[in-house]
């Protein structure tokens, strides 16, 4: 039986004649629509953030001043979906903050970024750590970085000495062996002879320490390019804390020419790095050996005063051969005039 046309069916349940009742407007539930919208947005949400769906839900409640048991409704949606594309905004700015931020700390561990970027943000920005700045300013950072607008110095080393390891010295040696010999699959045994020989020292206990800096960038150097696939020279550079120098750089292109018809561009095998590490150690352990030592400079006129000294040392003891020494050079002086 098909209802009256103009009369809407009357819901079981009620009396014959009474009207239904149509929920005011913006008290209906959230449509499909609305629901699909929201949700979307906290998948992108969760996605930058690592939350829980309820967790974002509970917040977005949260900050509208409904109970977290509260069914929303579709006078709550504009609210709502300003709510979470502002959440959205913040997730987006912090998780490229985090992406800059894990960038800069790839580039920091090479060379003496570290201190350049130091001594840059200090210059710029009046901070001297990176917590402490604005993402913009992270950004302008890593671009000047990257393009190489900010000088590097020099690291400072250390003076040379000739007194052997401290304890805590050959502890921290101890350790970057185990590491490298972790990530290389060499003994441990292997390694501590290789800095030895490299040392000259006749055993572990007596490696001079002015070699120490040396060895901590060489098994450090090593144990990073263990796990590179394609070593270069131009990538060994890139994991010196001390950059080389133009005449450094040009005696190790030459060794690759020379013994291996290589380029700086030319994948090297774990021998070859291992090699030409030693040769940046043994340049720079010579270079730090040479030093002046002020008790053996001698004067420019000391030969001279040799000379002249012995024959006065002589004469002075025996005065007769000086007299006739005199008289010899005397008559001798007539004779020519």
């Amino acid at each position: 039986m098909q209802p009256i046309v103009g009369h809407s069916p009357q819901p079981p349940g009620e009396p014959p004649g009474t009207p239904r009742t149509t929920p005011p407007a913006g008290e209906a539930p959230l449509s499909t629509i609305q629901r699909t919208v929201l949700e979307r947005l906290i998948t992108r949400i969760i996605a930058l953030t690592q939350q829980q769906p309820a967790e974002v839900w509970a917040a977005m409640k949260h900050d509208l001043g409904l109970k977290n048991n509260t069914p929303m409704q579709s006078r709550h949606f504009p609210a709502a979906e300003q709510n979470l594309n502002q959440r959205l905004a913040g997730a987006q700015q912090t998780h490229e903050t985090r992406q800059v931020l894990q960038q800069l700390n790839n580039l920091l561990s090479q060379g003496n970024n570290r201190q350049a970027v130091s001594n840059y943000i200090r210059q710029e920005f009046g901070h001297t750590a990176l917590s402490q700045l604005t993402p913009d300013q992270l950004k302008t950072v890593l671009t000047v970085l990257q393009k190489g607008e900010i000088v590097v110095p020099q690291p400072t080393t250390r003076p040379a000495t000739e007194r052997p390891l401290l304890p805590a010295e050959h502890s921290t040696l101890n350790q970057l062996v185990s590491k490298l010999a972790a990530s290389s699959g060499e003994s441990v045994k292997t390694i501590w002879q290789n800095l030895v020989e490299l040392s000259g020292a006749k055993s572990s206990e007596q490696i001079p320490a002015r070699h120490f800096p040396q060895m901590v960038t060489w098994l450090q150097a090593r144990e990073t390019l263990a796990h590179n696939p394609a070593p270069t020279l131009q990538v060994i550079q890139t994991v010196l804390k001390q950059p080389l120098e133009h005449h450094e750089l040009q005696r190790i292109t030459d060794t690759l020419q020379q013994q291996w018809q290589a380029t700086p561009q030319t994948v090297l095998t774990a021998a070859q790095v291992q090699e030409v590490l030693s040769q940046i150690f043994f340049m720079r352990a010579e270079r730090g050996a040479v030093q002046l030592d002020v008790r053996s400079i001698q004067p420019v006129y000391n030969p001279f005063i040799a000379f002249i000294s012995e024959p006065l040392k002589v004469m002075s003891a025996r005065p007769g051969l000086t007299l006739f020494a005199l008289v010899l050079v005397f008559c001798l002086v007539l004779l020519v005039l």
